[in-house]
């Protein structure tokens, strides 16, 4: 195989969060397509071939029972905090989006493993499906809002007490394109030791 490096630059500096206001809610993104994309997920790299990722993928009537959960979870969860704009909200975007992927990091058998390299681990398979999603045309975007971090939600995506839900990708075609990114430059950010 031969990749050229300008290949890549143009794909990295491609990708975008596309939001779900941003996506086109007539047209459905074909299942294979997706499971290519979770499959190049699973090609991040990860301590001791420990495969830490676990994802659920949404689609069709899917869409409406991880939106009916979440919602309803907000709700019982929230208390005193309950503000109907965001219920609604959970209710809604889902359905705006062709497929959603949740995001979860099962914790390795062994604990030789720092939990942190798990969840990096997870990370780096996010960024593929970043990348990917890019390299099909389609448009993308993690969230980790609504209930990624209250704890009875985990079940729900198969997750156990010791595994973290890490958060949502949407996935959809582009209906609104997002604007160009800035970046500030390189030299910036980097240290150099000779």
């Amino acid at each position: 195989m031969s990749f050229t490096p300008e290949y890549f630059n143009t794909l990295a500096k491609a990708r975008r969060s596309v939001f779900p206001d941003q996506l086109d809610t007539t047209r459905k993104v074909p299942d294979e397509i997706i499971h290519q994309i979770i499959e190049n997920a699973t090609w991040a790299p990860n301590h001791g071939q420990a495969e830490p990722w676990q994802f659920t993928v949404f689609t069709g009537n899917g869409l409406k029972k991880l939106a009916s959960f979440q919602s309803e979870l907000y709700k019982e969860d929230a208390g005193t905090e309950f503000n109907e704009g965001k219920y609604i909200k959970l209710q809604n975007q889902p359905l705006k989006a062709s497929h959603i992927i949740s995001i979860g990091m099962k914790r390795t058998v062994t604990k030789r493993i720092p939990e942190i390299e798990d969840i990096e681990a997870v990370a780096c398979a996010v960024q593929n499906i970043y990348l990917s999603v890019t390299a099909y045309g389609l448009g993308g975007y993690w969230t980790t809002g609504g209930i990624t971090y209250i704890d009875k939600a985990k079940k729900f995506f198969g997750l156990g007490e010791q595994d973290k839900l890490l958060g949502f990708f949407y996935i959809g075609y582009i209906a609104t394109p997002s604007p160009v990114a800035k970046r500030a430059p390189v030299k910036e950010k980097v240290n150099w030791v000779n």
